[in-house]
C-alpha cells in the first residue's frame, strides 16, 4: 500500500509542498569517503597500518577492501543502494600506481588520480579531495606543517601544492569543483611551553600552498580545524581559532567537522555565524561518542540540527557536505549506506519544515505559535515521504536494503 498520497495532504495542510521537498532533495550531493571502505588504509603501503596522526579505525569486521578494484566494487554497492547522486570523496594515499613505481607524495600528479576520475565520470560522480597529512614516516613524530625541520615543512607543503593541482584536474575534467580539504594532525600529547610558533609556521606552510590562485570553478580549497586527538590532547595547531581566522582572512572555505568540537558544542549553531564571514562551508558529517570517534552518522538530535540549519538559512548553496566516519566492527557497505541515507533523511526532515510559518510567528513575536509548530511537526509521516524519495530514485524503501547487503556479504566479502 502506498501511503504517499494521504501523507503528502497532510504536510499540504500547513503549505509544505512534499513533492517540491523531494525534488530539492535530488539536487544535493553527499560526498562519500572512500576511506570507509578499507580502515583508513590507502594503496601506498596498505599492510603499514595507519601512523602519524591519531586516525584509529576500531574492529576486524570480514570483508575490508584491500585493492583499488575491490573498494570500487563496494563503493558501488553502497551507492546503488543510496537515493540520488552523490560525489566521492578521496585522499591522496589513495593513489592508483597501476603496478607501477611508487610516487612519494610531494610528487604526486593527476596520473595517479585519472582512473579514479575516470571511475567518476562514467558514474556522473563529482569527486572531493585530501592531501593525507598521516600514515607517513615524515608524519610519525605528529608534525608536519609545523614541524620545526624545515625538510620536513618542504615535503608536506609540496605534497598541499601538488593536491591542490590535482583537485583543480578533478574539477575541470568531471564539469564540477572539487573542494580539496587541509587536516593536519600536528599537536603536543602534553602542555606546550610555546603555543605560538607552530601556528606562525603552519600559516606561512599555508599561505606556500595556497600561493598560486587556482580557478574556483574547478578547485575550491577548505581548511579543518579540531579540538584534540590521539596524541594531540593538550595542544591542536589548527585550532577552530586558528583555521577560523585563516579562512576569513584568505576567504577559504572553512571545514566544520561534527565531532571536532566538544561533545557539549553544537556545530549547527556555528554555521550562520561562520557564514557571515567566509564564502562557503565543507561539513563533514560524523557522530562522535564522548569523543572524536568518528561513529557512523545516525538520525540523530545533532545530526537534523545541522540539517535544518542549512535549510533555515539557506544555505545548501553554500554548503558542501561530505561524510567522514569509519567502523571496521560492522559490515563496512552497510556503514555507508546508513551513516547516508541518515544524512539524506535529516536533510528531507529540514526541507519538510513550514519554515515560512515558523519565520511568520517569530518575527510576530508569537513564540508560543513557533514552539506548537516545532513539536507537531515532529510527528507528521515523514517515513511515507522518505519510502517515495527511495521508490522515485529506483532504490529499496525501509530496510530492504539490508537484503541486498547480506547477499553481497555472502558472496563477496566472506570470499576476500
Amino acid at each position: 500500500m502506498n501511503s504517499y498520497s494521504p501523507a503528502k495532504e497532510i504536510y499540504a495542510q500547513l503549505g509544505i509542498d512534499t513533492d517540491a521537498a523531494l525534488e530539492k532533495l535530488q539536487t544535493i550531493p553527499i560526498s562519500l569517503h572512500c576511506w570507509q571502505g578499507d580502515d583508513v588504509g590507502g594503496f601506498e603501503n596498505p599492510d603499514a597500518g595507519l601512523s602519524g596522526g591519531g586516525i584509529q579505525a576500531t574492529g576486524n569486521y570480514p570483508g575490508k577492501a584491500r585493492t583499488i578494484d575491490e573498494l570500487r566494487q563496494d563503493l558501488d554497492k553502497a551507492l546503488s543502494l543510496i537515493p540520488g547522486k552523490h560525489r566521492l570523496n578521496l585522499h591522496a594515499l589513495y593513489a592508483d600506481f597501476d603496478g607501477g613505481k611508487k610516487v612519494e607524495r610531494n610528487a604526486l600528479t593527476t596520473a595517479q588520480f585519472q582512473s579514479w576520475i575516470d571511475w567518476c565520470k562514467a558514474r556522473g560522480l563529482g569527486m572531493d579531495f585530501n592531501p593525507s597529512f598521516f600514515s607517513h614516516p615524515l608524519a610519525n613524530d605528529g608534525f608536519t606543517l609545523t614541524s620545526t625541520d624545515a625538510g620536513v615543512r618542504k615535503f608536506w607543503i609540496e605534497h598541499g601544492i601538488a593536491c591542490r593541482k590535482i583537485g583543480a584536474d578533478i574539477g575541470k575534467q568531471l564539469g564540477t569543483a572539487c573542494v580539496t580539504n587541509v587536516w593536519i594532525p600536528d599537536g603536543y600529547k602534553d602542555i606546550p611551553a610555546d603555543r605560538k610558533s607552530p601556528r606562525e609556521r603552519l600559516e606561512a606552510s599555508l599561505d606556500e600552498i595556497f600561493a598560486q590562485p587556482l580557478d574556483p570553478r574547478h578547485n575550491l580549497d577548505a581548511v579543518e580545524s579540531k579540538l584534540f586527538g590521539i596524541g594531540s590532547e593538550s595542544y591542536v595547531a589548527g585550532s577552530l581559532e586558528f583555521y577560523l581566522g585563516y579562512a576569513i582572512k584568505n576567504q577559504k572555505l572553512f571545514c566544520l567537522d561534527a565531532g571536532h568540537f566538544h561533545p557539549t558544542e553544537s556545530l549547527a549553531d556555528k554555521i550562520s555565524s561562520v557564514l557571515q564571514f567566509v564564502p562557503e562551508i565543507l561539513l563533514h558529517v560524523s557522530r562522535g561518542v564522548r569523543w572524536d570517534s568518528d561513529h557512523v552518522v545516525i538520525l540523530d538530535d545533532p545530526t537534523k540540527a545541522i540539517m535544518e540549519e542549512v535549510v533555515r538559512g539557506d544555505f545548501i548553496g553554500r554548503t558542501h557536505i561530505g561524510l567522514d566516519f569509519f567502523d571496521a566492527s560492522i559490515n563496512r557497505i552497510a556503514a555507508w549506506i546508513i551513516g547516508t541515507r541518515s544524512a539524506l533523511k535529516a536533510l528531507l526532515l529540514a526541507l519538510l519544515e513550514p519554515t515560512a510559518k515558523l519565520r511568520e510567528a517569530e518575527a510576530a513575536g508569537d513564540f508560543t505559535a513557533r514552539l506548537a509548530l516545532f513539536e507537531e511537526t515532529k510527528t507528521l509521516p515523514f517515513a511515507a515521504v522518505w519510502d517515495e524519495y527511495c521508490r522515485r530514485q529506483n532504490v529499496p524503501a525501509g530496510v530492504d536494503w539490508l537484503k541486498e547487503v547480506k547477499t553481497y556479504e555472502r558472496d563477496v566479502l566472506l570470499k576476500r
